[in-house]
């Protein structure tokens, strides 16, 4: 299996890999295909795509940060779910250098959700319980609540303030709506 960084939606890969971008994260918390566009320009974003033997397996999305490596998005084609491909993508992309790794997910309200944080933790990532909402990339749609997790180690609430507050705007394009970091007591 080899990575192959995308830097434009006209490279090979991408159409496969928008798809499957589409299909595997509800529309707030996916990018219009012109903010995707100009972000991709941006040199501490990876749209990382992965391919075995010529075959699109899936991608990884991802910002290379001073301090840390920060999961952007992550997802598997529907015909390498269950094998193990997740976690050896993971595996991988956690060996490829020392950096801390974090990336999002949404609260445990659900069965989904659940899983997910799971599947996480599996590969060794940490729930950090320090509760943030960010706005939704679509206008008219509610504020994501979010944890983040954590690799190697857990982080502490002033990681995940100095998070929400520096990189989040970047992340997001300068989102002119402010941030809100909420106390870990509120996530219940």
């Amino acid at each position: 299996m080899k990575s192959i960084r995308l830097k434009n939606i006209s490279d090979n890969y991408f159409k496969k890999a928008w798809k499957l971008y589409e299909e595997a994260f509800p529309s707030k918390e996916r990018r219009l295909l012109n903010d995707q566009s100009r972000i991709l320009q941006d040199d501490n974003y990876h749209f990382d795509i992965l391919v075995d033997k010529n075959h699109f397996i899936g991608f990884i999305l991802w910002w290379d940060f001073e301090t840390h490596r920060y999961i952007d998005h992550f997802a598997t084609s529907v015909e390498q779910r269950n094998k193990g491909v997740g976690k050896l993508i993971l595996n991988k992309f956690i060996n490829a250098n020392d950096k801390q790794i974090l990336l999002e997910v949404e609260l445990p309200t659900s069965i989904i959700n659940e899983r997910r944080i799971k599947f996480y933790k599996r590969v060794g990532f940490k729930l950090n319980q320090h509760y943030y909402e960010i706005p939704s990339l679509k206008e008219d749609q509610s504020p994501l609540q979010l944890l983040l997790m954590s690799y190697p180690k857990i982080i502490s609430e002033k990681d995940v303030e100095l998070f929400v507050d520096k990189y989040h705007p970047i992340i997001f394009n300068d989102t002119p709506q402010p941030l809100e970091f909420k106390k870990s007591t509120n996530n219940k």
